[in-house]
């Protein structure tokens, strides 16, 4: 078990985490969601002493990281996939893990067939692609067989089996009543392996709770219709106090009503639903949802739309047609900001 209670985290006047409280409990697979830069890599690396709290504190089965004996055996972490020797082979870079938690010469064979990296064993590691990389760090991960295990972006780098493979790893790992807390952007993923959620914005805690609550309060959930017999669809609803609202394309959408009981009215009135389907909205939905207000770094697209270049209008945000991006309106083309970069300066 992980135990965080008002841990904050300062950078001269940047809180990078802030009184942040909650606990990841074993036997299932705990999601660390947050945009960039809202402070789960410091959490992370606070937890396993390698940042100091400016307040609070974190505890591993009610120990500090600092006071357990032989760390490996209580908690296994991929914080940095390259976080290795490059020159040593993965072999040695797992024995020399082993020897200094005093872990066996023979788990270290264990691990690298666990993570598929036998064949390349005796290979230096500073020859690996970034997938090989990943594998590596999860095998120092599991090298001491921890009940806790913490994973920054796992799936980075991997292929298509090796994103399925950790997934099952992970909960399996779960299953067998371990504690497995994982950070990712990949909202995707994230909701196919994640029992419970920990979102932070900015620092904060934002959300705590399971994955399918996460997504029902942060998002609307409706049931979508479609029928032949749409204005007598209509009138039954009304009559019983369903309100449907026309979606566009034939299809209705009505809130607050469970698809059983549509489906229990349309039977009695003997209408033909072509559609009856639940809609309910993704993990990244809900996600962007909760975390607008806390994004800290925000992209802006400058593009052109269809109209706009039928138009002859800008793009909005851009400059005039026929005017390169930097120039000044009436100026010559080339003389935009930059554009003497390339020009040999006098006297050279």
């Amino acid at each position: 078990m992980i135990e965080l209670e008002g841990l904050t985290k300062r950078y001269g006047e940047k809180v990078a985490v802030n009184n942040l409280t909650f606990t990841v409990r074993p036997g299932i697979v705990t999601g660390f969601l947050g945009p960039n830069g809202a402070g789960k890599s410091t959490t992370m690396r606070m937890l396993l002493g390698l940042d100091n709290p400016t307040a609070g504190d974190v505890r591993i089965d009610g120990k500090h990281y600092a006071q357990l004996k032989d760390p490996l055996k209580y908690i296994g972490a991929l914080l940095d996939a390259k976080a290795m020797h490059g020159g040593r082979s993965a072999f040695n870079h797992l024995l020399c893990l082993a020897q200094s938690n005093g872990i066996p010469r023979a788990r270290v064979h264990e691990v690298l067939d666990t993570v598929g990296l036998t064949a390349v064993a005796k290979k230096k590691a500073k020859g690996f692609s970034l997938g090989m990389g990943q594998r590596l760090g999860i095998a120092g991960a599991l090298l001491g067989d921890p009940e806790i295990l913490m994973f920054d972006e796992p799936v980075n780098g991997l292929d298509p089996e090796g994103i399925h493979w950790i997934r099952n790893l992970m909960k399996s790992l779960a299953a067998q009543g371990r504690t497995v807390f994982v950070s990712s952007h990949l909202m995707s993923e994230m909701a196919l392996t994640a029992d419970h959620l920990v979102v932070i914005g900015q620092g904060r805690l934002l959300a705590d709770t399971s994955m399918a609550d996460f997504i029902r309060q942060n998002s609307r959930s409706y049931v979508r219709l479609r029928s032949p017999q749409r204005e007598r669809l209509l009138d039954v609803l009304h009559q019983s106090g369903i309100t449907a609202v026309e979606a566009g394309g034939g299809t209705l959408e009505v809130d607050g009503t469970g698809p059983e009981r549509i489906g229990e009215l349309a039977a009695q009135h003997r209408l033909v639903l072509h559609e009856l389907s639940p809609q309910q909205a993704s993990l990244e939905e809900a996600f962007m949802q909760l975390t607008a207000e806390s994004v800290e770094y925000h992209a802006h697209a400058d593009h052109q739309g269809p109209g706009d270049a039928a138009a002859g209008r800008a793009p909005s945000g851009g400059p005039p047609p026929g005017q390169a991006p930097g120039q000044a309106p009436g100026q010559a083309p080339g003389q935009g900001w930059g554009s003497g970069w390339q020009q040999p300066r006098k006297g050279n």
